[in-house]
């Protein structure tokens, strides 16, 4: 048996797990009143069709990108379920803010700021979509981000940034969200830092020891950050030091894109690969369901199908 073959039995047995998708519908752009902010805050919203009680997913982009991107993971997180909330964030490419602009030192700021307005207008975003009110679970919440998102997204897990004299700065963690899902998070800074990014990207010097809910990390295991000397185990960080992050997800020979998260035939998808994404949306799926407590099984049978795989297509590590 070829390799695709057993990649495809493991999505077979992982599709026992999360279930069959239903249909899905999403609005966007749906603006939310956002004051101080510089331009309005679009976000779309993604939902099934059918179904009640259901958990929400605030998704943070990775740099440049913009509500419309990550199809591959919102949709199939919606038409399992989910309401996904994917806002576009001020480093968007559609904006053309620089980093000669005056706004951009603080677009880091923003951007959690950014997840903070979208929690904080959740029945706005219930009613973006006709037939939604009424169905939403507003007490099941999680947070989950790509590259720069990720960082965004660990802020709401409890992940704080170290200041120039190496003190921990203020906390900006939000007790509204359960869970959290990090993909390709940059890592600790220091040294290995290349001098770009020591001068222009204070929050690439996070503490991990702060990040307390519970949280997957994914990492690719040939993602070479242009960021840091540091190699593919500088995205391994978060699981490495935070107490909530308990669990890590490995994707064998994934580069930065994960195998095409951010949408297939894209510039930055240096490694496509549909199976590797199928084994993505299956696993974080099963992951969020347990961690939000919708199935208290879910998680450890992907992770045993995982196992089980004679694929190579990627492991999980658990504290």
């Amino acid at each position: 048996m070829n390799s695709s073959i057993q990649t495809s039995a493991l999505v077979a047995t992982l599709d026992e797990v999360v279930g069959v998708g239903t249909p899905v519908v999403s609005v966007a752009p749906v603006e939310l009143p956002s004051p101080g902010r510089t331009l309005p805050l679009e976000v779309r919203v993604s939902a099934p069709t059918t179904g009640s009680d259901l958990p929400i997913v605030l998704f943070s982009h990775g740099n440049g990108w913009h509500h419309d991107g990550y199809a591959p993971l919102a949709a199939f997180w919606a038409s399992r379920g989910f309401v996904v909330v994917q806002p576009t964030h001020l480093d968007s490419r559609r904006y053309g803010i620089g980093f000669d602009d005056p706004r951009f030192p603080d677009i880091w700021i923003e951007r959690i700021a950014d997840l903070g307005r979208i929690l904080d207008q959740l029945a706005a975003i219930e009613a973006s979509i006709p037939g939604l009110t009424g169905r939403v679970d507003h007490t099941r919440i999680a947070v989950a981000g790509h590259s720069w998102g990720a960082q965004t997204a660990q802020a709401l897990l409890g992940a704080r940034i170290l200041d120039k004299d190496g003190q921990v700065g203020e906390g900006m963690s939000d007790s509204r969200v359960a869970a959290g899902i990090l993909l390709a998070a940059t890592g600790v800074g220091g040294e290995d830092l290349h001098p770009f990014a020591q001068a222009n990207f204070p929050f690439m010097y996070p503490s991990f020891r702060e990040l307390t809910t519970p949280t997957l990390v994914v990492a690719g295991d040939h993602d070479q950050s242009h960021m840091s000397s540091r190699g593919p185990d500088w995205f391994t960080d978060a699981y490495t030091f935070s107490p909530g992050a308990t669990d890590l997800l490995t994707l064998h020979d994934a580069e930065h894109a994960l195998g095409g998260i951010p949408g297939y035939e894209v510039a930055e998808t240096t490694d496509e690969n549909p199976e590797r994404v199928a084994v993505l949306q299956r696993m974080s799926t099963a992951y969020l369901r347990t961690a939000l407590q919708l199935d208290a099984d879910g998680w450890a049978a992907a992770r045993a199908a995982l196992a089980d795989s004679t694929s190579p297509i990627g492991h999980v590590d658990s504290k």
